[in-house]
């Protein structure tokens, strides 16, 4: 299938041409014309596998009709996301995908000054990316208003529940009007996510993609038994044999990746760490020195290296794991995208074994053990 076969108006087919974008994922094949019907959707998927365009797309394709002269503009459409990077990211597919388009759309978060981003606002504008906290603190200060919106989004809605923003998106949720469409993603559907999606879908049409486990087919994933004093030691000597690989490395704690990154700058590997106690411009620089080639190793906690989306980027290493298995098939997922194959190596210490079988046991996959030389 192809994406004019999804009855795709031309000026976005022309801009997903220009990107080469070319064959729909199996989720935009399956939400898109759900959304173009204005139906309520119930999207389970994960980070990478193209849910951004499932739902910007039909967006700006229902939107996309002459604007009446002098009319200002108001928001009618709401993209509600949990992390400031996953946030710049959605507004960036949006640039992409609207580049033929007259819309205009912006992005807000917070971590930075709030002026630039409010005379955005007031230029006027038909869709909206933000964060949570920013965006009740605009709502606050008069600066938006929600009741024009038609298309409400709430993406990565188990990630909202895990940092704790469940209490913003109940705020939010009366400032919408009740007559809207609604398109609702997580990766997983915990009780407390299944009751939400429940409370602000209508009659829900639900799509559902690549379970977790089929996530890491296109990955080779290998594991290294190796106590915590030694696990830096290893770490340098497989960036020194991968010399030519961008890595990103997983920390479980924010002081534990800034250690890292310490140890391999000494060592002449140039690498940044990004986390949540770094300003928004430290980590968007950090990242954009990733993705340029500039720094090949990025050190991150899983907060922060949520939707970041690298196009091939060769190799995932779990210094520490993670509490909960799920969380190591996102960490690896950001490998092996879009039919190319990648590596994830996992280094993994005495007290750290019990997260190996849960692993084993969501991805019904056994790591392949790899002994480290003497």
């Amino acid at each position: 299938m192809t994406f004019k076969e999804l009855h795709i108006d031309e000026p976005i087919l022309k801009a997903l041409e220009k990107k080469k974008y070319e064959i729909p994922t199996p989720i935009q094949e399956q939400a898109i014309p759900v959304a173009l019907q204005k139906r309520d959707l119930l999207g389970i998927a994960q980070t990478g596998t193209g849910k951004t365009a499932a739902f910007a797309i039909p967006i700006i394709q229902l939107l996309n009709q002459p604007q009446p002269r002098g009319q200002k503009r108001q928001i009618q459409a709401l993209i509600l996301t949990p992390t400031r990077e996953l946030a710049i990211q959605i507004d960036e597919c949006f640039s992409d995908y609207s580049c033929y388009t007259s819309l205009r759309h912006t992005v807000i978060f917070g971590g930075v000054n709030q002026k630039p981003q409010v005379q955005q606002l007031q230029q006027g504008i038909d869709i909206l990316i933000a964060t949570p906290g920013r965006l009740l603190d605009l709502i606050a200060q008069k600066y938006i208003t929600l009741e024009h919106i038609r298309y409400f989004v709430l993406d990565e809605a188990d990630r909202m529940l895990d940092m704790g923003f469940i209490h913003d998106i109940r705020k939010l949720l009366p400032l919408l009007p009740r007559r809207r469409q609604t398109l609702f993603f997580s990766a997983t559907m915990p009780l407390v996510i299944a009751t939400l999606s429940k409370s602000i879908l209508y009659k829900p049409v639900k799509v559902e993609v690549a379970p977790v486990s089929s996530v890491v087919d296109t990955i080779e994933q290998r594991l290294f038994y190796v106590e915590k004093p030694e696990k830096s030691k290893l770490l340098l000597s497989i960036l020194e044999k991968e010399k030519r690989k961008a890595v990103l490395v997983f920390s479980r704690t924010k002081h534990g990746a800034d250690r890292i990154a310490r140890v391999l700058n000494r060592q002449g590997i140039g690498c940044e760490a990004i986390h949540g106690n770094k300003t928004q411009v430290a980590r968007q620089r950090a990242l954009t020195n990733f993705k340029s080639g500039k720094t090949r190793v990025i050190i991150a906690t899983d907060i922060a290296a949520r939707g970041i989306d690298i196009a091939n980027l060769e190799m995932v290493i779990n210094y520490d794991l993670p509490d909960v298995a799920e969380t190591y098939v996102h960490r690896i997922g950001r490998t092996g995208r879009a039919g190319n194959t990648g590596t994830a190596l996992t280094f993994c210490s005495q007290e750290e074994k019990i997260m190996i079988r849960d692993i084993q046991k969501l991805t019904g996959k056994k790591l392949k053990t790899i002994s480290i030389p003497a």
